[in-house]
């Protein structure tokens, strides 16, 4: 009986032991996790900005493709981008966009999604916490954005017929963060991690393309390395007033000397289907 009550005790004594072990690498395992688990809903609030941030750089991208210096519009004030980029990416979503008011500070304006632990914005001042920048030097002007590629080497004379070869462009967009409260282990280091999102879009902003005929012939046109007879346009008529005269058939027409428009291939009407 001794035996076993010795045994029993034994045995007792190690269930107590593995309790006391599974309590240890609980509470181990729980310093890692807790602090993960608390970190989670806000690196999903960067990685929101974030992906906000790459899509406003693409805003100002492809708004420069549609006005720059080369169509009627010109180029977007800067301080309007600007404005359009916090408004429309960075500002409350359910906000109506209203052209050249800008944005503000205020809670009904803000992102709600956006906020840390003690419901404060994670962008303090919008109108100073995000800006719009250009090319690698982040420079405050469209000149800025551009640089050097071989798009004009091997067509040294593209600058007669207008096409410009000024190399990529590139549009920066820049958010700074608020760091987290401090005090709180769990929060380290984002309480002083003095974030900065950055990201940027390049593009071509000057193709070698027109938007239709008319618009090649003019740049052929005007283009005397090109096109050395355009020249003879003004005399054409001229030209095709004295054939007439002494043609008395009136079956001849003058050379057309310097007009394009003469050689345009043009589909009869007849053969036009409507949709």
């Amino acid at each position: 009986m001794k035996e076993v009550y010795r045994l029993k005790r034994i045995g007792l004594a190690r269930h107590e032991c593995q309790r006391g072990q599974a309590l240890t690498e609980f509470l181990v395992v729980a310093l890692v996790l807790v602090p993960i688990f608390l970190l989670l809903p806000v690196i999903a609030k960067y990685q929101d900005i974030s992906n906000a941030t790459q899509l406003a750089s693409r805003y100002v991208a492809f708004e420069a493709m549609a006005r720059n210096d080369g169509t009627s519009a010109g180029w977007k004030p800067v301080a309007e981008l600007a404005n359009d980029v916090r408004m429309r990416f960075f500002a409350n979503p359910n906000a109506s966009i209203k052209t050249q008011e800008g944005t503000d500070d205020a809670l009904a304006h803000q992102n709600l999604f956006w906020r840390d632990p003690q419901d404060k914005s994670l962008i303090k001042a919008i109108n100073n916490d995000v800006s719009v920048s250009f090319g690698s030097t982040y420079g405050s002007d469209h000149s800025d954005a551009f640089s050097s590629a071989d798009d004009g080497a091997s067509f040294l004379n593209h600058g007669s017929l207008g096409l410009q070869a000024r190399g990529i462009y590139t549009a920066n967009v820049s958010v700074k963060l608020a760091n987290l409260p401090s005090g709180l282990r769990f929060y380290e280091p984002f309480d002083q991690i003095n974030l900065t999102i950055r990201r940027g879009t390049s593009v071509l902003i000057d193709p070698w393309a027109a938007k239709n005929a008319p618009q090649i012939e003019a740049k052929i046109a005007a283009a005397p390395t090109f096109f050395p007879v355009g020249g003879l346009a003004g005399v054409s008529s001229s030209v095709d007033a004295y054939v007439s005269i002494i043609d008395v058939l009136g079956g001849l027409s003058g050379p057309k000397l310097g007009r394009l428009d003469f050689w345009t291939d043009v589909v009869p009407t007849d053969r036009l289907r409507s949709r």
